[in-house]
């Protein structure tokens, strides 16, 4: 190609060489970005990206020439084309360069990427030519208290329609900045797969509870199939420590471990069975432990010194609760 001028050469040589020795290639449109915001954003890429811009017809043509097939990227060539070059992965890479997106202004004829609405409050704006201006753009204002007032929150434009300038003029003025000036990653090529932007921008809290409802169905799968694994087997040896817990107690097998449960199980019984006699039939201690656990703590409440005799009240009261206990089992 002797006719065609050295320093173009070099320009595509540079990209093709640039796209074999990188794993990740992506193509990203800088249109409409001013140069200061731009290097802003390529600063947020430090040294994680290369980030090349060149002409359509010169990328298209180190696209063609690379040793990997990464020519259908050339149909997402849009705007302002440039090239990124990375190890990243695609999705991260999309999310660090739409992080670093900032707001700007609307100018007229822009196309609105959502609705631009206006919200009702106090502009801070005294009476004057700019109530005229926000009547015209379609925003319902009017003077109050010496400001002027949005009345109620107003649609100026659309998602999908374009900016009129007298609309942008307004938005301007009440500093309401409704676009999004960024790269825009058209598309990223891995391992001979092409991601578009639709595939690469992900809902990350969606993403994060699917993934960890998925892990606990999981989870809920392995143990009720005993299925072990790393993760299931803690649960599994659980859930057979409390089913041999529940065996043994309810079988009446004594342990060291199911004395006690054995031992409330048959106090708990006795109580139910207690609570289906009449009152003649139950001795003056079952009868509090039936009634209340309030009357049952109150004498720990006397600090009065005990009678001498008191040690033998107790005894004839264990008597007398023995032999209730005994008449009640027969």
């Amino acid at each position: 190609m002797p006719h065609v001028a050295d320093w173009k050469k070099e320009k595509v040589a540079e990209l093709e060489e640039l796209t074999n020795n990188n794993e990740i290639i992506g193509i990203v449109n800088l249109a409409d970005i001013p140069a200061r915001q731009l290097q802003t954003m390529r600063k947020s890429l430090g040294d994680k990206a290369i980030l090349k811009m060149s002409r359509k017809n010169f990328i298209k043509i180190a696209l063609d020439n690379a040793n990997k097939n990464v020519e259908g990227l050339a149909d997402y060539l849009e705007g302002q084309p440039a090239m990124v070059f990375t190890e990243m992965n695609p999705f991260k890479l999309f999310k660090i360069l739409e992080d670093s997106k900032t707001e700007a202004p609307a100018k007229a004829g822009a196309i609105a990427p959502a609705d631009i609405v206006v919200p009702a409050g106090d502009t801070s704006f005294p009476p004057g030519p700019i109530l005229g201006e926000l009547q015209q753009a379609g925003i319902p204002a009017k003077i109050d208290k010496g400001s002027i007032v949005v009345q109620e929150d107003a649609t100026v434009v659309k998602e999908g329609e374009e900016v009129p300038k007298k609309v942008a003029d307004v938005l301007s003025k009440l500093e309401i900045h409704p676009m999004e000036v960024g790269m825009d990653l058209l598309a990223v090529w891995e391992g001979d797969t092409i991601y578009t932007a639709d595939v690469l921008k992900i809902d990350e809290e969606e993403t994060i509870q699917s993934i960890q409802t998925a892990y606990q169905n999981a989870i809920n799968l392995s143990v009720n199939a005993g299925i072990a694994n790393s993760e299931s087997a803690p649960l599994l040896i659980q859930k057979a420590a409390n089913e041999a817990m529940n065996l043994a107690v309810n079988a009446n097998i004594l342990t060291s471990e199911t004395t006690d449960k054995i031992l409330s199980k048959a106090y708990a019984q006795m109580l139910a069975v207690a609570s289906l006699l009449s009152s003649d039939a139950l001795d003056d201690e079952l009868s509090e432990k039936l009634n209340s656990v309030p009357a049952q703590a109150a004498p720990a409440d006397n600090t009065e010194e005990p009678e001498e005799e008191e040690p033998e009240e107790e005894e004839e009261e264990e008597v007398s609760a023995a032999a209730g206990l005994g008449a009640l089992f027969g």
